[in-house]
C-alpha cells in the first residue's frame, strides 16, 4: 500500500469519527432542547395553574366584600324602614329566580353539587354546562343580591363553583400542548374557593380530598395544593391574616368534656341529619300541594317564600336574615345577647331559602344554626364546659351532619376559631354527628349531584348562546 493510500485511509477514518462526534453532539443538543421545551411547557402550565389559583382568591375576596356590604345595607334599610323587607324580599325572590332560570341556569343552589356532577360526568355526553364564566358571574351577582334581600344564604359553597368556573376557563385558554386535565382544574378551583372563603388553606386541601375527589394523581397533588394555598394567601392579603370568627376562648381537656362531646354530637347530629334530609327531599322526591305549586308557579312560590322569610326575620328582630355570621360572632362573644330561639328560627329560614332554588350556600347558616343549638345546650350542662366551647362543638357537629364531611368540617371550624386546643374534641364530635346523620339522610351534596347528572341525560334545553359542554 502506497503512502498516498494510507494517508487517504486515515483521512476517511478521521472524517467518519468527526461525523460520529458531530451526530452525537447534535443528538445531545436535540435531546436537551426537547427536555428544556418539555420542562418549559410543564412550568408554563404550572404557572398558569397557580395564576388561576390567585384569580380564585381575588374572586373570593370580591364576593366576600360584596356579600358583607349587601347584608349590612339590608339590615340598615330594614331598621330604618321596617316595612321594606315585606316588599323587597318577595319581589327579589321572584325576580332573582326568573333571572337565574332565564340567564344563569346551572347557578342554582349551593354550587358544590354542580362541581361534583362535572367531576362525575360520563364521557362523551353533551349536556348543559355547570361550570362557565356565565355561571360564575350569575353565582356572584344573584348570590349577593339574595343575601342583600334577606335570604338565609352563605357565600362559601357558591365560592366553590365560582372557583371551579374560573379555573376551568383559564385552563381552556392554554394551548393544546399545555392543557391540564379538567378533573384537576375543577378540584383545584373548588378547593381554592373553600380555602379563600374561610381563610383556611388546610380546609381547602382536605375538602379537595374528602368531598371533591378521591383519586387525584400524586404527580399533580403538589400543583393542586399550591394553587389552593395561593388562593388562601391572596384572601389573607386582602382580608387580613385572622380567623373567620376571630380568637375565641375554647378551652378544655377531652377527658373533662366527654359528656359535653356526646351531648353536642348527638343533638347536632340529629338536627343536622334532619336538615340534610329536608334539603334532599326538597330537590329530589318532594310531593304534595306545595311541591305542585312550586313546579307550576315557581316565581309565585319564590315570592311566597320571600314573604315568609321577611315575616320570620321581622319576628326574630332581624336575626334570621343573611348568612348568620354576625349572630354567630355575637354568640361566641357572649351568648346572653342572642335569644334562645335563634337556632330553630335560623334552621327554618335556611330551609325556606333553599326551597326557592336561588344561588346560595349553607355552610355559614349551618355554623350559625350549630352555634344556636350550643347556646341552648350550654345552660343545661351545669358548668361542665364554658358556653363558647359548647357552641363550637355544636357548630362542628351540625356542619358535619349537614354535609357528612366530618374531616373537612372539623378542620374548617378549628381554623375558624383558633381551636387547636380542642382538636380531638372537634374531631370526635364531627365523626359522631356525621355517623348519626347517615342514619337519617343520604349525603346531601352527593344526592344533589346525582340528581343533576340524571337531569342532564339526555341534555336539557340550552340557554341562548350556550354550547354543550
Amino acid at each position: 500500500m502506497s503512502r498516498f493510500e494510507r494517508l487517504r485511509r486515515y483521512a476517511l477514518i478521521l472524517r467518519d469519527r468527526a461525523e460520529r462526534r458531530v451526530n452525537q453532539a447534535q443528538n445531545y443538543v436535540r435531546a436537551n432542547q426537547n427536555y428544556l421545551l418539555a420542562q418549559g411547557r410543564l412550568w408554563v402550565g404550572r404557572a398558569t395553574f397557580w395564576l388561576a389559583g390567585i384569580a380564585v382568591g381575588l374572586a373570593a375576596v370580591g364576593f366576600a366584600l360584596l356579600t358583607d356590604e349587601a347584608a349590612h345595607l339590608f339590615r340598615t334599610m330594614a331598621a330604618e324602614y321596617p316595612w321594606l323587607p315585606f316588599l323587597l324580599t318577595p319581589a327579589a325572590g321572584a325576580g332573582l329566580l326568573w333571572v337565574t332560570r332565564n340567564y344563569f341556569r346551572g347557578a342554582e343552589g349551593s354550587g358544590i353539587p354542580q362541581v361534583m356532577a362535572e367531576l362525575k360526568r360520563p364521557a362523551g355526553i353533551a349536556w348543559r354546562p355547570l361550570v362557565s364564566l356565565r355561571i360564575a358571574f350569575g353565582k356572584v351577582f344573584i348570590g349577593v343580591a339574595a343575601v342583600g334581600a334577606g335570604f338565609s344564604f352563605g357565600r362559601e359553597g357558591p365560592t366553590v363553583q365560582v372557583g371551579a368556573c374560573l379555573m376551568s376557563f383559564i385552563g381552556r385558554l392554554l394551548p393544546t400542548t399545555l392543557r391540564i386535565q379538567q378533573h384537576h382544574l375543577l378540584v383545584a378551583g373548588g378547593a381554592a374557593g373553600i380555602a379563600a372563603a374561610f381563610n383556611a388553606p388546610l380546609a381547602g386541601i382536605v375538602f379537595a380530598i374528602e368531598e371533591l375527589s378521591r383519586s387525584v394523581e400524586s404527580r399533580m397533588s403538589g400543583v393542586v395544593i399550591t394553587a389552593i394555598v395561593l388562593a388562601g394567601v391572596v384572601a389573607q392579603a386582602f382580608l387580613g391574616n385572622h380567623n373567620y370568627f376571630g380568637y375565641v376562648s375554647v378551652l378544655g381537656e377531652t377527658r373533662d368534656l366527654l359528656q359535653t362531646i356526646l351531648l353536642c354530637a348527638v343533638v347536632s347530629g340529629l338536627a343536622g341529619g334532619v336538615f340534610a334530609r329536608m334539603l334532599v327531599l326538597a330537590a329530589v322526591g318532594w310531593t304534595g300541594r306545595l311541591a305542585g305549586l312550586r313546579a307550576a308557579r315557581p316565581y309565585f312560590f319564590a315570592a311566597l317564600i320571600g314573604l315568609l322569610i321577611a315575616c320570620l326575620g321581622w319576628a326574630s328582630g332581624g336575626l334570621t336574615w343573611g348568612s348568620g355570621y354576625e349572630e354567630t360572632r355575637a354568640l361566641l362573644d357572649g351568648y346572653e345577647s342572642v335569644p334562645w330561639y335563634f337556632g330553630p328560627a335560623k334552621f327554618m329560614a335556611t330551609v325556606l331559602a333553599y326551597l326557592t332554588g336561588l344561588p346560595g350556600g349553607i355552610f355559614a347558616p349551618s355554623l350559625a344554626i350549630g352555634a344556636g343549638i350550643g347556646r341552648d345546650l350550654a345552660p343545661m350542662l351545669n358548668g361542665q364546659a364554658i358556653p363558647p366551647t359548647v357552641m363550637v362543638l355544636c357548630m362542628v357537629g351540625f356542619l358535619a351532619a349537614a354535609t357528612q364531611a366530618p374531616i373537612t368540617s372539623f378542620i374548617i371550624v378549628m381554623e375558624m376559631v383558633n381551636g387547636y386546643s380542642l382538636v380531638m374534641d372537634l374531631m370526635a364530635t364531627a365523626l359522631i354527628a356525621s355517623a348519626i346523620s347517615r342514619l337519617i339522610s343520604r349525603p346531601l351534596y352527593l344526592s344533589l349531584a346525582e340528581n343533576m347528572i340524571r337531569q342532564q341525560q339526555p341534555a336539557t334545553e340550552l340557554l341562548p348562546g350556550e354550547k354543550p359542554a
